[in-house]
């Protein structure tokens, strides 16, 4: 059960006025609608209370959010104000972190100010008429307890929407993923020694190195997309951000990469199953992102794409046998693109055996075991030849068939 603290209606509002680290807090609607109750609570103004306490409670529930509490933590965690990038970077200024402690406390105080206290003072405010409006006004839930040195802790591991670890890029903005779909090493089946080149790239820009754009090209459904998914379950990797984008949307990626720079995270902007058509505008974009325009890539962002072409660019057999004078020239331009991934990984399909021991592999502790592995394999075989590929998506696929 929550403690509930006494409070000053005049103390409350003095101190909110006097946030000062977490103004971006104080300037939303809903601390806004909070201020203009506790002003009406210290000024006497019964209606206006009225029509502050229900615009907040409805702003609260609009936003998702049972109580003040449990907004303002997940207000304070999101926070891109000063305090937060200073403790993210590990720096110290003083008043600064005595001005953001001081905040907390005062919406430690606001956040577990009962709702019956507000609906007291209310009461005095306001005339009988208005007994039975009050007497059924809804309550929001009071706490959680709000503490500074639970916020600085979390600044450390990043601040802001940077608390997050992944990311889509929509419409020139960043959108938090807070559950992400990250397959675990045991869910990723062969293909090890072209994820360990994707690793080992991976932990060097961690190390702060200045590290290869990746390009994983081959059969569809060997795993490529979700080697790169799975790098956020990795042990080490806590400091890794993966941005995925969708090829329509690269021209505003040169702006978020700027963003990007003086942040202490590392980040991987990643691109799936990135294909482009003759003439796409977006080409010349990611051209310039990799490796040609006047400014340089961070050191702390790496672009990794998929792709089931090697050269990324459709080519057609009029452009390989047309009669362009420089045709060479026109064909080098179409594949120059892939060339300006440093590391490029190859995920072909499997072997006939390979293929088999992975089905062994799934059906192992499954009731259809017990199929006799001559007529299991049979049975695989077929289906991969209607499918037209021998990857691991095949074979989960032929399984779960059974």
């Amino acid at each position: 059960m929550n403690e509930v603290i006494a409070v000053n209606w005049k103390t409350l509002l003095a101190a909110l006025r006097g946030v000062s680290a977490y103004k971006d807090i104080l300037d939303t609607p809903v601390m806004e609608a909070a201020l203009r109750l506790t002003s009406c609570a210290v000024y006497g103004d019964g209606l206006g209370g009225l029509d502050a306490y229900t615009d907040l409670f409805y702003r609260l529930h609009a936003e998702g959010f049972d109580g003040l509490g449990s907004w303002l933590d997940g207000a304070l965690i999101r926070s891109e104000g000063p305090y937060p990038r200073l403790a993210e970077r590990a720096d110290r200024d003083p008043a600064l972190e005595q001005a953001a402690r001081r905040d907390v406390s005062t919406f430690d105080l606001l956040a577990n100010t009962d709702c019956d206290k507000w609906i007291a003072r209310l009461t005095e405010l306001l005339d009988s008429d208005y007994q039975g409006v009050l007497t059924g006004l809804p309550r929001w839930r009071i706490g959680p307890r709000l503490r500074f040195e639970d916020y600085t802790a979390a600044y450390r591991k990043g601040a802001g929407i940077f608390a997050f670890r992944a990311f889509v890029w929509e419409d020139g903005k960043l959108v938090p993923v807070p559950d992400p779909d990250c397959p675990r090493p045991e869910d990723l089946l062969g293909y090890e020694r072209q994820r360990e080149q994707v690793i080992r790239n991976t932990r060097r820009l961690l190390a702060g190195k200045y590290v290869n754009n990746v390009l994983l090209y081959g059969e569809s459904g060997a795993g490529k997309s979700a080697t790169v998914k799975n790098l956020l379950t990795l042990p080490g990797m806590e400091d890794l951000r993966i941005i995925e984008a969708d090829k329509e949307d690269l021209g505003g990626l040169p702006a978020l990469i700027r963003r990007l720079e003086d942040r202490p995270q590392k980040f991987i902007l990643f691109i799936d199953d990135l294909t482009f058509d003759r003439d796409d505008p977006t080409y010349s974009v990611l051209k310039t992102i990799l490796e040609g325009g006047l400014e340089r890539r961070p050191q702390n962002v790496a672009v990794y794409a998929t792709s089931n072409r090697r050269h990324l660019v459709r080519q057609t057999i009029s452009e390989r046998a047309g009669d362009e004078i420089d045709r060479s020239e026109t064909i080098q331009e179409k594949t120059s693109l892939a060339d300006r991934f440093g590391l490029r990984v190859l995920f072909q399909g499997l072997t006939k055996q390979e293929y088999l021991d992975m089905v062994d592999y799934l059906v192992r502790g499954r009731e259809e075991a017990g199929i006799p592995p001559e007529e299991l394999h049979e049975r695989a075989v077929a289906w991969e030849r209607r499918c037209g590929s021998r990857t691991p998506r095949t074979a989960r696929q032929f399984v779960l068939s059974l």
